[in-house]
């Protein structure tokens, strides 16, 4: 099983490529010349960031204030730039799992490559492991959460994604602006 193993990167980010509605998702993990970039899911995308900030409350309500975990995101940690090219996907995420690590007051992210099950032939799922300091954890958190929220608009009604062909409103159910239809 290949580890690409991160302790810690120069650089860990979520990311979107395309049009909204037909966007990829990747997570980036740089160090030393090494680049690493795994796709995933929009949803697992959201997933960890709303993971990691539960985590990383819950080390600080622990705590009782006295574990250096920042309250919010610092602004000299905040990485606005474009996922590094050239963009060569190592493998897509099945599971992910994180975990606090009291002896170095760091997060520990690992995404496991999606396996098919029914192989038994094929080898061991690749692992990409990534250490960060809280902070960098919250401002992954920030960020992330940007990308998964410069999608689609949302529909006024239902919340449901606007597409650009049109959208059928499941809350409108038959009826126009509160009038039965025709």
């Amino acid at each position: 099983m290949p580890v690409f193993d991160y302790d810690p990167p120069e650089r860990f980010v979520a990311g979107a490529l395309g049009q909204p509605g037909a966007r990829a998702f990747f997570l980036q993990a740089r160090a030393e010349g090494r680049l690493t970039t795994v796709a995933l899911e929009k949803l697992q995308v959201a997933a960890l960031a709303g993971r990691l900030e539960e985590l990383l409350d819950e080390v600080l309500r622990r705590s009782g204030g006295t574990a250096h975990v920042p309250a919010i995101a610092p602004t000299d940690l905040a990485d606005d730039a474009p996922l590094e090219a050239p963009l060569a996907e190592d493998f897509r995420v099945g599971t992910m799992a994180l975990a606090w690590d009291p002896d170095t007051s760091q997060v520990v992210i690992e995404a496991q490559e999606v396996i098919d099950e029914e192989d038994l032939d094929a080898p061991e799922p690749a692992m990409l492991r990534v250490r960060i300091s809280a902070g960098a954890a919250r401002a992954f958190t920030q960020r992330a959460l940007k990308v998964v929220a410069a999608g689609r608009p949302p529909c006024p009604l239902c919340a449901q994604p606007l597409d650009a062909e049109g959208h059928v409103c499941v809350r409108l159910n038959g009826y126009r602006g509160g009038e039965a239809a025709s």
